[in-house]
């Protein structure tokens, strides 16, 4: 008999980064997924980052899931290929990591915090100015 997965076992086996480590990635050339909606991405976005909305809308009622989503990240990433995937604050990605990860995409990595720690981020990495 199968063993019932709860939803906190399923968030541990998704493979989540920090900020710090997602621009070590991004500087040794590896990609990044931006999966908030066009209009969030076009206001502003990591420097490379591709963007694949995982809603196609959010509004009161609910949210509609993009359903071609692996398929146009399968566009232009491999299965093996290492990437990170960011939304706002980190929770819509990490549902679309676990979607890639159950398309067979093995390098996938969930940015924890989302864009707004990785701001935070480069911001502290930066000399500060006097």
């Amino acid at each position: 008999m199968a063993s019932a997965v709860t939803s906190s076992e399923k968030e541990q086996a998704i493979p989540t980064i920090d900020a710090d480590q997602a621009h070590a990635l991004l500087s040794s050339g590896h990609g990044y997924v931006d999966v908030r909606m066009r209009e969030d991405f076009d206001k502003a976005h990591a420097p490379g980052a591709r963007n694949v909305p995982y809603y196609l809308s959010v509004t009161p009622q609910g949210t509609e899931k993009n359903p071609h989503f692996v398929e146009e990240v399968a566009a232009f990433c491999g299965k093996d290929d290492v990437f990170v995937v960011a939304c706002n604050t980190g929770n819509r990605s990490r549902f679309a990591t676990a979607d890639l990860l159950n398309a067979g995409f093995k390098n996938v990595r969930n940015l924890q915090g989302g864009y707004r720690s990785f701001l935070q981020s480069a911001n502290q990495q930066r000399p500060q100015q006097q």
